[in-house]
This record gives structure tokens, C-alpha cells and sequence, in this order.
């Protein structure tokens, strides 16, 4: 269309100047512009669509190999491995996850998370066999590593399959839809690029800004194994007794905080004040990175399970539960942690102590959840 405008503008120009052999071989050209983005017009978007997602493809489909790269060199250099690893991580990386049954849904939670520990455990002993001589710590940072290849590699093979599929079809639909969605995939497909290299090399990534702040708090006291990999310790807060629960670290973990929080309820016979949760939470266009606010619920993300047994926890002795959350967008979850997100968890323990003051009496009992993955950030 902008061409057409520039014919129209020019055909003016050289009317006035009165050139009317020229006028006349613009007009014709003027007209079959018009009559081709008539009938072909849509064609023509189509086509330079698809050359937009087959470039966007080709940039997807290097990080998905300098991820794998990443993953095969890592699980070498720290696992010892004998053999090349390199056809274990390829199948790794086309792992499935399905999910329970849910037409009943009574019960749903408990097959959700068996099938979810079931994948732990399958993905654990995957890991020790590729790289025999790493500890529990390293078996933890590799796992994240190769999920983090396996989600680039899924990232991939779904953005092929749309411009294949529409590349087959010649439907316009089927290829703007992805279009529209692509600047979002490739933000997110960057991330986990970024993720990859915190996750091989034990960094702290955004995404522990929750546990961050617990081991703040934690910092010096005696912990104890509360839950599967989660760790508690008892802290004097303010007057209070603080029970402060965190992923075990600095192995890349995100542990069980529903049965950490139930276990301390119940040790406890439910006589706990209140419960606040702290985690990292997804930030809008134009909220400033590390922004904390403070809310109810129960602050975790995931697939469900932790969160419904907290609820359950809480309805059960009627305790209140709030929420101190630290914004980033996916990019920073997965990245490593930067500064204004380290800065930010002194604001976050200055909420909690006005949480604290407010809800609760001296004497009182408090249980300070750290959600989060806690790779890179001991107790």
C-alpha cells in the first residue's frame, strides 16, 4: 500500500510538470499494482510471514543446539562419565510428562503428584547414570540444566510444526497466529537460553528471590530436614517464634513447601498465627523489576499440588496466610539473579516485619515460607 501511495504521489507531481507519456506508463502501473494486491495480496503477507517465523525458526533452532551443547559438555565435565552422554541427554530431551485422569476429579491432587515424584525420581536416576561422579548437589544443578535444554527443544519443535504446517496449508490463520505469538516465545526462549548456563554453573537465578530472603532470615540459626527437600529453622522475630522453611540448598531445587508447611502446622497442633509466604511473581509492563508487594493466598506456582495442601492445611485450624511477592518477568525467573533482585529482599524482610507486628502478638507463632528454587543460595 505504500507503494501505491508513492506511485499516486509521483504521477501528481510529473501531471503538474505535464509529462504525459510518463503519466500515462505510471497510471497502467498504478493499475496493475492495485489489481495484483487485489487478487494476491494475501498471498504476498502469507508469504512474508512465513520468511518472518523461518527466520525467528532458524534463530530458535541455534539456542536449541548450543542448549544441548551446553547440557552434553556440563554432564561431561562434571559427571566423569565413561561413555559419550550425548544419546542419553538426546533422549532426556524428548521426556514426556502425562497428566492423571481428571473426568473425576476427586482425588485428582494425589495421582497429579505421584505421577510428578515418579518423574523426580526417573529424571534423578537418569542424571546419576550420565554423570556418575556427581553428588547430590550436582545431580540437582544437572537436572535443571537438561529441562531447561528439553524446554528449548520443545519451544522448537511446536514453532516448526506451526510453520510447517501452515507452509503445507497456505492458510493465513494457522501462520499469523504464530506470528503474533512469536515475539513473546523467542523473550521466552531467550530466558531459557540465559537459564542454561546459571543452571550448569550453580548461580542463583530470579527465581529464588523467595528463598533468598529465607536464608536471610535463617542465616546462623540450626536447620532441620522438615520435608523432602525442604529445611526449617526456628528463629526469635520480633518477639515472635518464627519457623522459617526453604528449599534445601544451593543444589538447584524447589523441594516440597505444601508438606514442609503442613508437617509444621500439625507439629505444632495448627497453634500457628499466621503464615506468610514470599516467592517471585510475574511483573507487568511497566512495574520496575524487583517491585515488592504484599497480598493473601498461598504465593507458589507449579502445578497445584503444594498450594492445595497448604489450603488444606490452613482451612483445617483456620489459620490466615498472606503474601510478600518480588516482581520480574520469565526472563529474569530464569536468569541469573541481578542486583535489583538481591537488593529487593531487604524490602521484602522489612514487609515481613510489619506483616508480623500487625497480625500477630508477642508470643505468637509464625511460619516464613521462602518459595522458590534455591540453586545457588545455601541455608
Amino acid at each position: 500500500m505504500n507503494l501505491i501511495a508513492a506511485l499516486i504521489g509521483t504521477q501528481t507531481k510529473l501531471a503538474q510538470f505535464g509529462n504525459t507519456d510518463l503519466t500515462w506508463i505510471l497510471n497502467i502501473l498504478f493499475y496493475v499494482i492495485f489489481i495484483v494486491f487485489i487478487f494476491y495480496g494475501q498471498k504476498i503477507q502469507m508469504y512474508v510471514i512465513l520468511r518472518e517465523v523461518e527466520v525467528s525458526l532458524y534463530k530458535l533452532k541455534f539456542i536449541k543446539e548450543e542448549g544441548r551443547k551446553i547440557a552434553v559438555e556440563t554432564i561431561k565435565e562434571i559427571g566423569k562419565a565413561q561413555t559419550d552422554p550425548t544419546d542419553r541427554v538426546d533422549r532426556f530431551l524428548e521426556y514426556f510428562t502425562i497428566g492423571p485422569q481428571n473426568l473425576d476429579p476427586a482425588g485428582v491432587v494425589w495421582k497429579l503428584e505421584h505421577i510428578l515424584d515418579v518423574r523426580d525420581t526417573r529424571f534423578k536416576d537418569e542424571v546419576k547414570a550420565m554423570a556418575p561422579a556427581s553428588d547430590e548437589i550436582q545431580v540437582n544443578n544437572l537436572e535443571n540444566t537438561l529441562e531447561a535444554a528439553s524446554a528449548l527443544n520443545f519451544i522448537y519443535k511446536v514453532i516448526r510444526h506451526y510453520y510447517l504446517l501452515g507452509k503445507k496449508t497456505l492458510s493465513l490463520y494457522v501462520i499469523m497466529q504464530i506470528q503474533m505469538i512469536l515475539p513473546l516465545v523467542m523473550k521466552e526462549a531467550e530466558a531459557y537460553a540465559s537459564a542454561l548456563k546459571a543452571f550448569a554453573y550453580g548461580q542463583p537465578i530470579g527465581d529464588g528471590a523467595g528463598a533468598l530472603v529465607a536464608a536471610k532470615l535463617m542465616h546462623g540459626q540450626e536447620t532441620r530436614k522438615i520435608a523432602k527437600d525442604c529445611v526449617v529453622a526456628t528463629v526469635p522475630f520480633e518477639g515472635r517464634t518464627a519457623f522459617v522453611i526453604k528449599a534445601e540448598g544451593p543444589g538447584g531445587n524447589v523441594g516440597k513447601p505444601g508438606d514442609a508447611i503442613k508437617a509444621v502446622i500439625e507439629e505444632n497442633e495448627g497453634k500457628i498465627a499466621t503464615v506468610i509466604m514470599i516467592d517471585a511473581a510475574l511483573k507487568l509492563e511497566g512495574e520496575g523489576l524487583g517491585e515488592v508487594a504484599e497480598g493473601v493466598g498461598a504465593a507458589i506456582g507449579g502445578p497445584g499440588v503444594d498450594q492445595y495442601k497448604i489450603e488444606d492445611s490452613l482451612l483445617k485450624y483456620h489459620i490466615s496466610i498472606n503474601a510478600v511477592v518480588i516482581k520480574e518477568d520469565v526472563g529474569d525467573a530464569v536468569s541469573p539473579l541481578r542486583k535489583e533482585l538481591f537488593d529487593s529482599a531487604d524490602k521484602v524482610l522489612e514487609r515481613v516485619k510489619q506483616v508480623v507486628l500487625d497480625k500477630t502478638k508477642e508470643g505468637d507463632k509464625v511460619i516464613i515460607a521462602g518459595i522458590g528454587n534455591t540453586i545457588g543460595i545455601g541455608q
